[in-house]
């Protein structure tokens, strides 16, 4: 099912009552935010010595994060309500309270090797441009919604920007609900267990716009000198979990060609997605095998199982689909090379290359140039929830410098508190324009 959102938002230059605006928030109390929350879900990193977050969707350590971030948004005036896939929405009310909000927010769970940035700054953003507007005194035309997606990661139950893609109509709710984890826990019955269920409908109205602030998670910005960019939109990203069924053999008395080696498959299939990236042949694709776990997992038998998860990713929907139709055709050739072998797919998620808003690029933009923030168009290597929001309404990103080659998804991923107030200085401007249009 493909959703389009009903109308793009006007040009900048139609825009010309609200574009003289500024906004700008109090940094030293964003990072202040960011590192308290860090505090939830944190653990000590044996490979890199560093602290790390472990907040993964719907635990005992995101409920805790919930509790706190409702906590904040309450103390700065928002209405808090819970959707029914636990997603929270802080509102705060505009001076015309009929018209479409401006959404502005990002996620609070993790992967199991976190750092402290990824999705928080981009609630906790949100949260600072409505406290700046408390300090300033100003009240927009518009409601300005604070959000934070359920289960955004999709590392625990299998399905990434789980809770935007429910809201915007592209997945069920009754699918969200029976996903389960590794443990064979239900979705739906960890919602209620850390009382994370709510009551507010979870198909959401179309906002009037969605800007989401994130970290780069690459090295783009850092290389071109930029603390800030304006992303042009995600690429196509598909999740397959592959499982290879074989045949458990003794490693020392069996001949290598009576084997069904489930492992010697799965390196197989490892090694012919690096020959797909590297051929060239199918654009600017990347392929990650993340989980692999073979069976019975002793040193001295022929594995029986193998499972593993393909992640791939390109900008261009034509290229995704060659690569995809072609790994299909080679997995379907390695029964032949080991009689006994069976090869099973499992789609766990797929999205297309999705383009983000023009007319909310270029407010952007035109916050960064006013802000006096050079800057570049670039478009996201990662997924995120305004690629569900670009379905339902005009949607864009901020995006903020990381250092280490914007290494993410690990404890060594950092944005300085400059580029992090930067990038919420550029996001408080555009929130604040959209607002009043």
């Amino acid at each position: 099912m493909v959703w389009v959102h009903r109308e793009s938002l006007p040009s900048v230059g139609a825009m010309t009552d609200v574009l003289s605006t500024l906004l700008t928030v109090n940094g030293e109390r964003l990072w202040d935010s960011l590192m308290e929350l860090a505090e939830i879900g944190a653990y000590s990193d044996e490979a890199t010595g560093l602290t790390g977050v472990d907040r993964q969707s719907l635990t005992d350590a995101d409920a805790a994060g919930r509790r706190l971030v409702i906590e904040w948004m309450t103390a700065a005036g928002l209405d808090v309500t819970i959707d029914e896939m636990g997603s929270l929405f802080g509102r705060r009310e505009g001076s015309e309270p009929g018209l479409a909000p401006v959404l502005a927010g990002s996620h609070i769970d993790s992967v199991a090797t976190a750092g402290a940035f990824d999705g928080c700054l981009g609630v906790l953003g949100a949260l600072e441009v409505v406290r700046s507007l408390n300090d300033a005194g100003i009240t927009t035309r518009r409601p300005i919604v604070v959000t934070a997606w359920t289960e955004e990661e999709g590392v625990r139950f299998g399905t990434d920007m789980l809770g935007s893609a429910v809201a915007a109509g592209r997945l069920t709710l009754d699918y969200a609900y029976d996903l389960v984890d590794e443990q064979g826990l239900r979705f739906g019955d960890e919602l209620v267990r850390i009382g994370f269920r709510g009551d507010r409908p979870v198909r959401l109205d179309p906002p009037h716009a969605y800007v989401e602030c994130h970290i780069e998670q690459g090295p783009v910005l850092a290389e071109q000198g930029y603390d800030v960019g304006v992303v042009t939109g995600v690429q196509a990203i598909s999740w397959q979990k592959v499982t290879v069924h074989g045949r458990a053999a003794h490693a020392g008395t069996t001949p290598t060609e009576l084997r069904a080696d489930a492992g010697l498959a799965a390196a197989q299939i490892v090694v012919k997605l690096r020959e797909m990236v590297d051929s060239g042949a199918y654009g600017r694709l990347r392929a990650t095998v993340g989980h692999l776990r073979t069976s019975p997992g002793l040193p001295s038998v022929v594995p029986d199982r193998a499972e593993l998860t393909v992640d791939l990713r390109n900008p261009d929907d034509a290229h995704m689909a060659e690569a995809e139709a072609d790994l299909a055709a080679f997995l379907t050739t390695l029964p032949g090379t080991q009689p006994g072998l069976r090869v099973e797919t499992r789609r766990m998620a797929k999205t297309t290359h999705v383009p983000f808003d023009e007319g909310v690029q270029d407010v952007i933009a035109a916050a960064c140039a006013d802000l006096g923030h050079d800057t570049m168009r670039l478009m996201s290597g990662a997924g995120h929830d305004a690629q569900e929001m670009a379905a339902i309404t005009p949607t864009a990103m901020v995006f903020v410098r990381g250092e280490y080659d914007g290494i993410s998804h690990n404890p060594r991923e950092y944005s300085t508190p400059e580029a992090c107030t930067a990038g919420i200085n550029v996001l408080a401007t555009t929130v604040l324009r959209l607002a009043n249009h």
